[in-house]
């Protein structure tokens, strides 16, 4: 553990005024340089000769700043990672990661070191080292100024660095980083993305003035995430009624607030919970001059304590980026206190849980300005909106409760939240830590350091953790989904007639067994539905019909076997769909408000249905009534008396032979006398009440 203590006094030291390039420049606190570092005796540069060049290269920064020479760092990581993560195989990649980790654990308890060029170049040659890690790789030293790093190493290392990704949500922020480079992250879009994550929790920093805590009377340990509606911004509209009321608004990670703008200062704020379990919904909404909703740039919020709905509208020219961006983070904060509440996280899981939703939105607001463009999902950047909408994302989600259940705690080995352990754990640095800094020194009992001390997580060497395999097994899914939703696209098309066409193909099977049941009911051809009526009469006189279901079933799985296995290497075959003749939008729209008023006209003969059955039950045509009670005796009496295989079979023989030549003439009878019947029965009288008279009707 000497490279630990030397990394705690290293700690220490550049904590002070030591600026961070020299961190990077290879000197300690006197001056000097490490001894033996840079050359070996014979002039030329000791390196690794398991590790590609450029892997050295990014070695010999990790041991700088572990104040250790790259031999040293190698035989640390023989002697604390686990034997699986020594073969030969992943030899160099493991040893590689082992110091990356450890280096990015201290560097980033630098303040501002996302501000420095040198931490941004280091990281991401990490990731490029990460792709070529071997000797055999033969990559040079000199770094391609051109090289772009790929989704793997991204995603394997930038959640090391708590502000840049979050190890949930990273595969989503590679894809909105590189929607522009065809899935290749060059260092000028990282570059520049760090860049925009500093501006933006300097931001968060500045924001927290000593005038904004004293409107908003913030409490301890709440965080300001974001401001709109301020003096150098658009304000935001509060619509109550036909009023508007323009304002200033401010999200916290546990509330938001709304000030209405006065003549001279801002209105008392009105606090809106969301840290309680109040049921919130929060969805996007129209809004309008006098209550007109015309324009989509509003979110409506309502919970159990809200006496009406709140509708907040974000003016802009074009678009509703501006309204789509805070219905995300609104709802990103919401779902982070809901984890919160169904794991019962409480102490520093709960501060890191927070701090994980705080950092999430920083990272929104950078990807936005570094493409200029909000991602069409904003979610999927966010932990917990992600967690709760990605495949498998309860399992994801249950992986990190359990990790921040058991953050790891402070031991004699920890350092500034740096544990290395002798299975090869390394405990990840506290996001928690990170945001304790927004915070501003007016709030009332706020210990900004808590955290600071407290490691969080783990990265393992050469496996992964429970909260890792979540992760890749909730990616093998999504790749599923999406292979499945590319089929999907495929085959859909427009138009009414077309669709119906698709659908008349698709239920062609079952169309035919019907077409072929209604020829054997009507007898058609009488050695075929005798055949039916004796082979179903038989099932039912030895009391067969309960193995039917089985058998169906049986005979399905039998199908379904056959093609699985019998028919595998055959294509599937296409369904063959006749084009049906082209339709104009004239001819579309008639077409459409044709089965328009047919579904009017089935819902109605419902409606008349449900009313006369209610009628006879009201006895409202006491005749029909007593007819119904005596079949309902009667009913009731053949029950108790008869075998129920028997009466099964009495209705069977009944309803089958009903259209048989012979007696056709006398169904035809019965059925015009039970629709006069039916047609004979008034139904209940029905009407309808303004919304005032339904408050006095029910009172």
């Amino acid at each position: 553990m000497a490279m630990l203590s030397r990394g705690r006094s290293f700690v220490e030291s550049f904590l002070g005024d030591s600026p961070l390039n020299d961190l990077f420049g290879g000197k300690i606190a006197d001056g000097g340089q490490i001894k033996g570092l840079e050359h070996s005796p014979s002039g030329t540069r000791k390196w690794i000769k398991e590790l590609s060049s450029l892997a050295n290269v990014v070695v010999g920064h990790c041991a700088r700043i572990l104040l250790l020479h790259p031999e040293e760092l190698q035989r640390h990581f023989e002697e604390e990672a686990p034997l699986s993560a020594k073969h030969p195989s992943c030899y160099a990649r493991n040893l590689l990661e082992y110091c990356c980790f450890q280096a990015l654990s201290v560097a980033v308890q630098v303040t501002d070191h996302l501000s420095d060029k040198e931490f941004r170049r280091l990281s991401f040659d990490m990731m490029l080292a990460w792709e070529l890690p071997s000797a055999t790789s033969r990559q040079v030293a000199k770094v391609n100024v051109e090289s772009t790093v790929g989704l793997d190493a991204f995603v394997r290392l930038a959640p090391a660095i708590p502000t840049v990704a979050d190890a949930i949500t990273v595969q989503c922020q590679f894809d909105a980083l590189t929607a522009s480079t065809a899935s290749h992250l060059p260092f000028t879009i990282y570059d520049k993305y760090l860049t925009e994550i500093d501006k933006s929790i300097k931001t968060m920093k500045g924001q927290v003035t000593q005038a904004l805590v004293k409107s908003l009377q913030l409490v301890r340990n709440e965080t300001v995430i974001d401001i709109d509606g301020t003096a150098t911004t658009q304000p935001v509209l509060q619509h109550i009624g036909v009023s508007t009321w323009p304002g200033r608004l401010t999200l916290t990670d546990h509330a938001f607030y709304f000030e209405a703008t006065g003549v001279v200062s801002y209105d008392k704020a009105k606090k809106f919970d969301l840290s309680a379990d109040l049921k919130h919904v929060v969805k996007p909404d129209l809004t309008g001059p006098w209550g007109a909703r015309l324009f989509d740039k509003a979110v409506m919020y309502k919970s159990n304590v809200t006496i009406e709905p709140v509708v907040l509208e974000f003016p802009e020219l074009t678009g509703c980026t501006r309204r789509d961006y805070w219905l995300a983070i609104i709802r990103e904060v919401i779902a982070a206190h809901q984890f919160i509440r169904t794991f019962q996280l409480e102490g520093v899981g709960k501060a890191e849980a927070l701090a994980k939703a705080v950092l999430g939105i920083a990272r929104l607001r950078a990807t936005r300005e570094t493409s200029h463009v909000l991602p069409p999902k904003p979610e999927t950047l966010l932990t917990y909106s992600w967690g709760e909408e990605m495949p498998a994302g309860d399992l994801v989600l249950a992986a990190l409760a359990d990790t921040l259940h058991h953050p790891g705690g402070v031991n004699e080995q920890a350092v500034a939240g740096l544990d290395v352990n002798q299975s090869g754990r390394i405990y990840a640095n506290s996001a928690a830590s990170i945001v304790a800094s927004f915070r501003s020194s007016t709030l009332k009992g706020v210990d900004k350091g808590k955290e600071a001390s407290v490691p969080i997580g783990e990265v393992l060497i050469g496996e992964m953790t429970p909260l890792e395999k979540a992760i890749v097994q909730s990616r093998d899914n999504s790749k599923k989904v999406m292979l499945a939703q590319a089929t999907i696209e495929g085959v859909r098309v427009e138009g009414i007639g077309t669709n119906l066409a698709v659908l008349k193909e698709l239920l062609s099977p079952l169309t035919a067994s019907i077409t072929w049941l209604q020829s054997v009911l009507v007898w058609e051809e009488p050695l075929k539905s005798i055949t039916f009526c004796v082979i179903v009469s038989y099932i039912i006189y030895r009391g067969w019909l309960a193995y039917i279901p089985p058998l169906l079933l049986a005979s399905m799985a039998g199908s379904v076997a056959y093609f699985r296995y019998m028919r595998k290497e055959e294509p599937i075959p296409e369904v063959l769909v006749s084009t049906p003749p082209g339709q104009n939008a004239v001819e579309q729209l008639l077409a459409l408000q044709q089965a328009l008023a047919q579904l009017e006209a089935l819902i109605q003969a419902s409606n008349i249905m449900l009313l006369k059955t209610r009628a006879l039950l009201l006895s409202a045509f006491p005749e029909a009534t007593n007819q119904i009670i005596v079949l309902l005796l009667v009913c009731t009496a053949a029950l108790l008396l008869l075998p129920l295989k028997w009466l099964v079979l009495i209705s069977f023989l009944n309803l089958f032979t009903s259209l048989m030549p012979a007696r056709l003439e006398t169904t035809a009878r019965f059925n015009r006398r039970l629709s006069e019947w039916w047609y004979s029965i008034p139904v209940v009288p029905v009407r309808f009440l303004k919304p005032g008279e339904v408050e006095n009707f029910r009172q």
